[in-house]
Formats: C-alpha cells, sequence, structure tokens
C-alpha cells in the first residue's frame, strides 16, 4: 500500500478566547493521495480554512500527528516549515494577496527569490507561466491595474513558480464573476490532470462538483468522504520544479535580495520612508553643522589671538592686573628688554609706551592711541605692512618723529585713494611724519576698531610723556620653546634683576587655551544636544518601522505564505531601516553643507570648516541606528505567524 501523500490523524485545533476555550477542529482524520483533487466544503465557521491551514503548514495542530510524504510535521523547525511552503505547496487565495508595488511578474517571481534561483532563470519561468495562463501582454501591470481575475491568474502563476506539487485553493472563486471563477476551475482541473494534487477550499457545491472527492466539514468534524467519480485520484507527477536546480540561498544572495526588495517597498511608499528618515536628517545635519560650527569658530578665536602676537609675553608693571599702585613703580625700565633679548628663548622683544591723543590732518581729527614701541615690535605681534615702510633701531636712537599708521587712522584721516606716506600729521601737539601702514590689528579685547599710530618710544618718552619708564615689555617666544617653560624663566630674571616679583605677566597662550577650552565646551555642550535630537530620530525610526510591520502585516504573511524563512523577513525589515538611515544620513550631510554655504555666505569673516573625519562619523551613527532601532521592528515582522498575518489587513 502506498504512503499517502497527505496524511492527517486525530487534528484537533483550540483557540482560546479570554477564558473560553473554542476547538475549531475536532479530531480530524483524513489521508490525500498524490495526484487527487479533492475539495473540502463547508459554511462559514466549519472549519475548513483552519484545515487548509494546517494542511499547508501555515498553521499548527494543537494535538494529533500530520504527516506529509510520511514525515511528521511537528518534528520541522520553522526553516524546515518555510521550506515545504515554498517548494511543496502552492497557495491560492479568495483575496489573491499580490503585492501592489510589484507588477504581475514581479509578484510570480516572489516564491523564486526566496529559493535562490537566479534572476534571469526566475524571470524567464514567471513570464512562461503568465503566458500560459493567458497574461503574456499583462505582465508589466501592477494589482490594481488588473482585473480579479487576472489577479488571481496571478496568484496561480505563483503557486505553481517553485513547481508546488500540491496546490491549495482557498475559495479561489470567491471573489470572481462566474465566467472568470469557470476559468479558474479548469486551470486548476488541467493542472490536476498534469498530476499536481490539488485541494480546494470551498462552500460553493457548484465549485466542491468540479472535483473527484468531496469531502464534508461542519463544526469542525469531516461529516463525508465522498468519491464522486471513477479515475478521480490522478496518478502522481514526479516533481520537477526548479527549486531542485537552485543554489543554496546563500547570505550573499539573500542579502542582495533583501536589499532590492527593500528599495521598491521603500519607492512605493516615498512618503512614509521621508518622514522616518526626517528625524535622522535632522539630527545629523544637527551634528555635523555643530561640529563645522564649533571648529570654524575655533579657528577664528586662534585667528583672532595671533593678532594679539603670536607666542607673546607681556610683562606689565604691578603685582597683578588693575594693581592701583602699578603707576608708581619705576622698576620696568629698557634694559630689562635689553637683557629679555639677549634670551635664548626670546625671538623679538620690544619695550612699549602709550598715551592717548587727538590726531589732526587738515580739517579731520580723531582720537587715538600713540603707542611707542620698538623696532621689533611688528615682529612680537605679527602685524603685516600694507604700504611704506617701518621704522627702524636708527629710528628709535635718533628719537625719530616718523610713524606707522593701522589701516583705521588711514581711513578716518585720509580722502579714499590718497597716499598718506609722507604726510605730516599732528598727534597731541607733535607733528610726525607717515612712513608706513600696517594692517588693523586686534590690539586687545574689542579695541579693533580704534585709532593707532606706532612711534619709536624714545621719541613718545621724550616727547610726549616725559619720563623713561615703560608700560609694558612684549616678548616673542621662539617657536621651539614652551610657553609656560619661557614664563618661568622670564620671572626668574626680572625678580632676580628687581629684588622682588614686581611685575605681572600676561601670557597670550593662557589666553588662547582658556577661550579655546570655552568654544570647546560650548561646541560640545551643542553637540550634547545634537546627538539627543540623532537619538530622538533614531526612536522615531524604530516608532515608524513598527507602524510599518502593523501596516504591512498582510504582506508579511504573503511572503511567509510562499517560502519566506523568519530570517528573510528580519532582513529585509532590517535592511529597510539602514538604508532609510543611511539616505537620512547623506541627506542630512547635505542639509548640513548647504547650512554651512549659507552661513559662509551670510556672515563677514567666519568660515564653517568641515571635518571628513565628522562626517565619516555621522555616517558611520546614521548606520549604528538603523541597526540598532530598526532591529527591534525588524524582529517584530519575522516574530508574526502566518496565519495571522494573511488574516491582517
Amino acid at each position: 500500500m502506498n504512503t499517502p501523500l497527505i496524511s492527517l490523524s486525530g487534528i484537533r485545533r483550540a483557540y482560546r478566547t479570554g477564558d473560553e476555550e473554542i476547538e475549531a477542529l475536532k479530531g480530524v482524520t483524513l489521508d490525500i493521495a498524490e495526484g487527487e483533487m479533492v475539495a473540502i466544503i463547508g459554511s462559514s465557521g466549519s472549519g475548513k480554512s483552519t484545515l487548509m491551514n494546517i494542511l499547508g503548514c501555515l498553521d499548527q495542530a494543537t494535538s494529533g500527528e500530520y504527516r506529509i510524504a510520511g514525515r511528521a510535521a511537528s518534528s520541522l523547525d520553522g526553516d524546515e516549515l518555510a521550506a515545504l511552503r515554498r517548494e511543496h505547496f502552492g497557495f491560492i487565495f479568495q483575496r489573491y494577496h499580490l503585492l501592489p508595488e510589484l507588477n504581475a511578474i514581479g509578484n510570480v517571481e516572489i516564491p523564486a527569490i526566496y529559493a535562490g534561483i537566479a534572476a534571469s532563470s526566475r524571470r524567464t519561468r514567471a513570464a512562461a507561466l503568465l503566458a500560459r495562463l493567458g497574461m503574456a501582454d499583462r505582465t508589466g501591470h501592477r494589482p490594481g491595474q488588473l482585473s480579479g481575475g487576472q489577479q488571481q491568474r496571478v496568484s496561480i502563476a505563483r503557486a505553481l513558480m517553485n513547481g508546488a506539487n500540491v496546490i491549495l485553493a482557498d475559495e479561489p472563486t470567491g471573489a470572481l464573476d462566474s465566467r472568470s471563477g469557470d476559468d479558474v476551475l479548469e486551470i486548476l482541473e488541467e493542472l490536476n490532470a498534469e498530476g499536481h494534487t490539488v485541494i480546494i477550499v470551498t462552500h460553493d457545491p457548484k465549485v466542491a462538483s468540479r472535483a473527484a472527492r468531496i469531502i464534508e466539514i461542519a463544526d469542525g468534524e469531516i461529516t463525508a468522504d465522498t468519491l464522486t467519480r471513477e479515475g478521480g485520484r490522478a496518478a502522481g507527477r514526479e516533481t520537477q520544479g526548479p527549486h531542485q536546480k537552485r543554489s543554496p540561498f546563500r547570505f550573499g544572495a539573500a542579502l542582495g535580495e533583501a536589499f532590492q526588495m527593500a528599495l521598491v517597498s521603500m519607492w512605493a511608499h516615498k512618503l512614509r520612508s521621508f518622514l522616518t528618515m526626517l528625524g535622522i536628517i535632522i539630527g545629523i545635519a544637527s551634528v555635523v553643522s555643530v561640529v563645522a560650527i564649533g571648529q570654524g569658530a575655533q579657528s577664528k578665536v586662534l585667528e583672532n589671538i595671533s593678532s594679539l602676537g603670536t607666542n607673546t609675553l607681556e610683562i606689565f608693571a604691578g603685582k597683578t592686573f588693575g594693581d592701583v599702585r602699578a603707576g608708581k613703580i619705576t622698576t620696568l625700565v629698557v634694559n630689562d628688554a635689553v637683557a629679555l633679548s639677549q634670551q635664548p628663548y626670546a625671538a623679538a622683544v620690544t619695550p612699549t609706551v602709550s598715551r592717548a591723543a587727538t590726531v589732526r590732518y587738515g580739517s579731520v581729527e580723531s582720537n587715538a592711541l600713540v603707542n611707542g614701541v620698538g623696532a621689533a615690535y611688528f615682529t612680537a605681534k605679527a602685524l603685516e605692512l600694507e604700504q611704506g615702510s617701518l621704522f627702524n633701531e636708527a629710528d628709535v636712537r635718533t628719537r625719530s618723529q616718523d610713524a606707522v599708521i593701522d589701516a583705521n587712522t588711514r581711513d578716518t584721516l585720509f580722502a579714499a585713494g590718497e597716499d598718506p606716506i609722507g604726510k605730516v600729521i599732528l598727534a597731541g601737539n607733535v607733528p610726525v611724519r607717515v612712513i608706513g601702514v600696517v594692517k588693523t590689528s586686534q590690539t586687545g579685547f574689542g579695541s579693533s576698531g580704534n585709532l593707532s599710530l606706532y612711534m619709536p618710544y624714545t621719541a613718545v618718552q621724550t616727547r610726549a610723556l616725559g619720563k623713561t619708564t615703560l608700560r609694558s615689555v612684549i616678548l616673542r617666544v621662539d617657536d621651539g620653546y614652551d610657553m609656560r617653560d619661557a614664563e618661568n624663566a622670564v620671572t626668574a630674571l626680572l625678580t632676580q634683576r628687581h629684588g622682588t616679583q614686581d611685575f605681572y605677566i600676561l601670557n597670550t597662550d593662557d589666553i588662547r587655551e582658556t577661550i579655546t577650552s570655552t568654544a570647546m565646551t560650548l561646541a560640545l555642550l551643542i553637540t550634547a544636544i545634537a546627538v539627543i535630537s540623532l537619538v530622538v530620530g533614531g526612536i522615531g525610526v524604530m516608532n515608524i518601522m513598527l507602524v510599518s510591520v502593523s501596516e504591512r502585516v498582510s504582506e508579511i504573511g504573503v511572503r511567509m505564505a510562499v517560502g519566506a524563512r523568519r530570517s528573510d523577513i528580519l532582513l529585509q525589515f532590517l535592511i529597510e531601516a539602514i538604508i532609510v538611515c543611511l539616505i537620512g544620513g547623506c541627506l542630512g550631510i547635505a542639509a548640513a553643507l548647504g547650512f554651512g554655504s549659507l552661513l559662509t555666505a551670510l556672515s563677514s569673516g567666519f568660515t564653517v570648516l568641515y571635518s571628513p573625519g565628522s562626517i565619516v562619523a555621522a555616517v558611520i551613527c546614521s548606520t549604528l541606528i538603523g541597526v540598532t532601532f530598526g532591529y527591534l521592528p525588524a524582529r517584530s515582522a519575522s516574530k508574526l505567524d502566518p496565519v495571522a498575518a494573511l488574516s491582517g489587513e
């Protein structure tokens, strides 16, 4: 005696609703031989659909034994059950269950994708199946462009794609007109004649009459099993579907197919995809922009500090800044500057004195700061010459009344285009000749707009101040020496010369470090806020992906019914989340670059500096967000029960 293809013994299926247990099947025992065409008929709620779900391995019995070709279904794991659905069974649904984003040939191909069949081979077979079913001219149409009968033909072609030897048809004519219904039944009869085992679930006696064997079910029990005509059990066919020739569904192939399916799904729901990635776009744009603005601000700060004098120490009389007795201290003298200039760490040293004065040229006058400095001052403060020349040591010794002015003074005293070189101006009551113009310097906090004149300190001492004490000594430290070590050496030398520390030192490196540290702290604060927004964006991705899972329950059920493993569903949804985050990351970077260009164009003197490292980190971060926050909804999708998913809308 031949082993039946399908054998059920004492199959019971119960569902729990609250405290009540409902039995959909009550000890069903049934054998179906290979090659039969069987109709299972019963009214709504009789248990016929539950029986079909168990036969197709979409559901599992509560108790009893179900064997397929002699193998117990209860001994199979999830992947083995998926393989049965993919290669042994073909499903035809009343509601067609076609994926709306795919055309006819794309829907037919789905089982072959999960079987690992090469794209060219499966496309050729799908086209041939559709042509056989009279759909050759509709292969590029989507389900919404097809009639009910045409959609059902696509569903039949999908069921045959992997050469399934058992066709399970659930109310295959229920949503069709009588003519389309007859066409579908004729196709099923032809498939049975070719050796396919066909099982039809219906409530319509006319549909059931087309089968050679009718099994009646009521209240979960088989009430009749009738062979309607002799020869009803057709000779079985040897399964020769393309699944026997497929290559293993390797991870690389699965990844590529999942990537393509994810792109198709995202493109079909463009608005949902954009809203999903919006949080990532904002988060990445914020992080990249904040880092770029922070680096630009640091660069600007260092540039401004450099205008105060690169690597400079400025020594003032008095014990501390603001010492009220500083004016009475006369120990800071020119010889201190001379002694400092002889030290190995000194690149340039200059004494300084200063006084405020009214400067005049013709009928134009303005307040200015007259700075008495040495010839090395311009090197120490890194001032750039725009016009003319600078005074030298000989001019300092002879108390020359030559002056170098800054660009602000030139623009204030002289008409536009007038050459100031050689012109004589009054600084208070002292006439001085302009010999050069330097770029305006940030000589102090908020003083870049002041007018400045630079004269030999000897001339200012004798002609304006009438005393030989100094306001300060400026020392530029050689680049090969540490600023802190140089400051300690200066302190030791001057303390030895003065007998006490009656001076204090302003270290521009301290200013740079303090301002840079402050800027970095603020940048860190803003970056933290941006990172928080990025995490919020990731949570948004997770939430919308979870909603997407609930919206796509039916799609997931269809994919499982045609043989998708849980790992396939997990991979597809996870890749969708990663793609969303990657595209969102790229758009976020583009938005940050656009924002930076706009900010640079609107602001004068400020440049946004982008770090390649921060951009790469942003891309990596968006990918990690996709993996981290996409895993939960992807796992949720993969854990759906096939029967529950198929019934969900």
